[in-house]
């Protein structure tokens, strides 16, 4: 008998081309950033939409919460970060931060920290506690930042995937890399930081279809998954009791595959298109695409053969 990840259609809601995910920490929320220059707030629970408003005309590619502050920040392509209070959605702030898309954000896990990451090749470090200044600026790569991640070891470490084809860590006190990597012979969409057994890796996705596991230390490749028949847009590592690296693609799949041995658990294929982002509810153990033409809840079991 051979266990397996098997991942099982539960829930379908059509909206909007959907580009970014992320999870509210205590609510049942996830907040969805639309291709359509809106944001929604969606109770995963309830299975409902509770409000949906419109941030701008320009498209938003990332939206977070700051759940602590109860807020949201977008980023959109007007090169704008707005930030709403989510109880009555008024506007906190609105600044032009980049000259243009944003196309990445990420919150700091302890300081009152954004990098947010551009068309425009450049990562920008936002103080809110010292009214939204651009603390920092980083400075290297030679096309579009697609994201940034900070690293789950050392929060005043940072990488970043772009179009240019490496991916750069940083740390906070520097505006520089400490470290290029090549890679991919096309360019970088994605990034993420996970450990197992004491060990960090960073996985990278790219436009040429394939998805790569690095040792951190070493700084070396230890596996290419090889799978999607188009660009490489989002990766997720899922813990807990699955250790799972699950990737999608404009091929309108997502691959999940064994984070330990590398093997394909299981290619499941999207009804609603492109798959652009991908989250993860823990308690419920519910995987999140947010494709094309609205998301796909998924649930994520251990299957038997």
């Amino acid at each position: 008998m051979s266990s397996a990840i098997e991942i099982k259609k539960i829930f379908i809601q059509k909206s909007e081309r959907v580009k970014s995910i992320d999870l509210h920490p205590t609510e049942p929320w996830v907040l969805l950033g639309l291709y359509s220059g809106n944001v929604s707030i969606w109770n995963s629970h309830s299975q409902v939409t509770e409000k949906t408003f419109e941030t701008g005309k320009s498209p938003v590619r990332t939206a977070k919460f700051i759940a602590h502050k109860e807020w949201i920040v977008v980023g959109s392509d007007d090169g704008f970060l707005r930030v709403y209070n989510y109880n009555n959605m008024e506007s906190v702030v609105e600044l032009k931060a980049h000259t243009d898309f944003i196309r990445s954000m990420v919150v700091h896990p302890s300081l009152p920290y954004i990098l947010s990451a551009s068309d425009d090749k450049l990562i920008k470090l936002w103080d809110w506690e010292n009214g939204w200044e651009c603390t920092k600026t980083f400075q290297g790569h030679e096309h579009y930042v697609m994201q940034v991640a900070f690293s789950p070891r050392d929060a005043n470490v940072f990488a970043s995937a772009s179009l240019d084809c490496t991916i750069k860590m940083w740390n906070l006190g520097s505006s520089s890399s400490h470290l290029s990597i090549v890679g991919h012979s096309k360019g970088l969409n994605c990034v993420e930081f996970f450990e197992t057994d004491e060990k960090l890796h960073f996985v990278t996705g790219s436009d040429d279809y394939t998805v790569k596991v690095w040792d951190y230390d070493t700084e070396v490749c230890i596996q290419t998954l090889e799978g999607h028949t188009n660009n490489i847009t989002s990766i997720l590592h899922v813990n807990l009791d699955f250790n799972l690296i699950i990737t999608g693609s404009e091929d309108k799949t997502i691959h999940a595959w064994n984070a330990t041995t590398y093997k394909l658990d299981q290619v499941f294929t999207s009804e609603l298109g492109r798959v652009w982002t991908i989250g993860f509810i823990k308690d419920s153990s519910q995987v999140i695409l947010g494709c094309d033409e609205g998301i796909l809840v998924g649930h994520v079991i251990r299957a038997c053969s």
